[in-house]
């Protein structure tokens, strides 16, 4: 999270699905990567403090979001040689390390996460349940990342008992989270106030969603994220549902929709002065060594807080991004792609709607 609340990422505004995407992000961190992914190179340039302050009293705050974050993984691969546990051990900073900047460089970031956290519990009977040790809370709590989503389908890998496990550890951490069908305040230390609300595919529905958003609203959450769990794993278009839920949570009061489940990127849509973020895909996925896919992004958008309470759109930074900072598996260390490259090109099709690929088979 930054340290001045009214420093800001230059970026090109995105005009909703289907529109311009960003052609620069800000440059990566310092970092050992593969030719796969290497660093981007665009220069970053920043407003200074004094001219934001100076538009009448706005407050302009940037939010980062991340796809799932599976610290750990299945019963089959967490303890493999490639796998989480054996290549990140101890290393809390080792997951973030090259992607870490953009953290740290704005006001909110946010994250999935996708799995348990603990020893407690007996798995579900089920084929994948994610898990990893409680001292993996350091990931999230060392680099910078202000509130997760426990709304999933992973959450229960281990039962109630592992769930309750899960909360317990981010509690003691102090990290806020979200759960599903449910509501959560986070006040700033800005005085802002975001409201979270959370939904799983299989519980959701647009009355009880709107509703918990419209509540969100009366007890004075300032700026609004609805983070469902939906879509269709694999795919890389959007549902109907999807569209609908999404746009009825921005008509109710939501002032962004972060998305998670389909394990790929889905396109971005600006809607009525909200912005629906249909499917971030991956990011540090433990669930996966060699996965169907490697694409995926960091998201930064800035919101413009107007003195009378109003919030509207303002820039949005896209980073495209590999989860792996190696081309021969996923080492769960996700990295820019080059500017110049395909990869790079390819993340912004996706987010832009113009992605012609096929989708992956469900494994």
């Amino acid at each position: 999270m930054r340290k001045l609340a009214w420093l800001v990422l230059l970026a090109i505004l995105l005009t909703g699905c289907g529109g311009e995407l960003p052609e620069t992000v800000p440059p990566a961190p310092e970092t050992e990567t593969a030719a796969s992914a290497p660093q981007t190179t665009a220069q970053e340039t920043r407003t200074p403090p004094a001219t934001e302050q100076s538009q009448s009293a706005q407050l302009r705050m940037v939010f980062t979001f991340v796809g799932d974050c599976t610290f750990g993984g299945s019963q089959a691969n967490a303890y493999a040689g490639y796998g989480f546990l054996k290549t990140v051990g101890e290393d809390y900073d080792y997951p973030f390390r090259n992607v870490r900047s953009w953290f740290e460089d704005d006001d909110f970031t946010m994250a999935n996460l996708e799995g348990v956290l603990g020893d407690k519990g007996h798995p579900a009977e089920k084929r994948y349940t994610f898990r990893g040790p409680a001292s993996y809370a350091n990931i999230l709590t060392q680099n910078s990342v202000e509130a997760v989503t426990l709304a999933n389908n992973h959450t229960m890998d281990y039962w109630q008992t592992g769930y309750d496990e899960t909360k317990r550890i981010l509690d003691e951490a102090g990290l806020p989270f979200v759960e599903a069908n449910a509501s959560r305040l986070i006040p700033l230390e800005n005085g802002v106030t975001v409201g979270l609300y959370g939904s799983v595919y299989s519980s959701a529905d647009v009355e009880t969603v709107t509703a918990g958003i419209r509540e969100l609203k009366r007890q004075g959450a300032d700026i609004i994220i609805y983070a469902p769990h939906w879509g269709v794993e694999h795919s890389f278009r959007q549902t109907q549902a999807q569209e609908e839920l999404g746009r009825a949570a921005i008509d109710a009061g939501a002032n962004i929709v972060y998305g998670c489940h389909p394990h790929v990127l889905q396109p971005i849509e600006e809607y009525h002065g909200g912005v629906i973020f249909y499917s971030l895909g991956n990011f540090s996925f433990g669930g996966n060594i060699y996965p169907g896919d490697y694409d995926t992004a960091i998201i930064q958008q800035e919101l413009v807080l107007e003195e009378d309470g109003g919030a509207s759109l303002g820039q949005r930074t896209i980073v495209p991004c590999s989860v792996s900072s190696i081309e021969s598996r996923n080492n769960f260390q996700p990295t820019p792609y080059a500017q110049d490259s395909e990869a790079y090109a390819r993340v912004l099709s996706k987010l832009d709607g113009s992605y012609r690929g096929p989708n992956l088979p469900i494994s």
